[in-house]
């Protein structure tokens, strides 16, 4: 099983972004899904994740600019952002947490550089 992330990319300040990213490869339940996000110098933090009943939550950060949605028949997460900000550069990472044959797991995509020019 892996995670694509796709739509990262350099854009100016006030622009947007939609970032997609596919769980593929094998037979699996997917349960949370998030998207994390690590600037240079900095740790890794949460960017919103949405649940596998719907529910939703956000980095205070993004609150009102960034939308996260998932289309589970494509075993995919989206995460639409709006009114980007210069602080908002960073690698970001989707993760996904499925359950396949007994065991739970937790698996991360390899990182799309998001750029975000002032």
């Amino acid at each position: 099983v892996q995670l694509q992330a796709y739509g990262g990319g350099l854009v100016q300040t006030g622009g947007s972004l939609r970032l997609s990213c596919v769980v593929s490869g094998g037979i699996f339940t997917i349960n949370d899904m998030g998207w994390y996000r690590q600037a240079p110098g900095k740790q890794r933090e949460l960017v919103a994740e949405i649940m596998s009943g719907g529910s939703i939550n956000y980095a205070d950060s993004v609150k009102g600019r960034f939308t996260i949605s998932r289309d589970n028949a494509k075993n995919t997460v989206y995460l639409q952002m709006n009114s980007l900000k210069p602080e908002d550069t960073a690698v970001y990472y989707c993760n996904a947490q499925y359950y396949s044959d007994h065991v739970d797991y937790n698996l991360w995509g390899q990182g799309t550089q998001v750029t975000v020019s002032s």
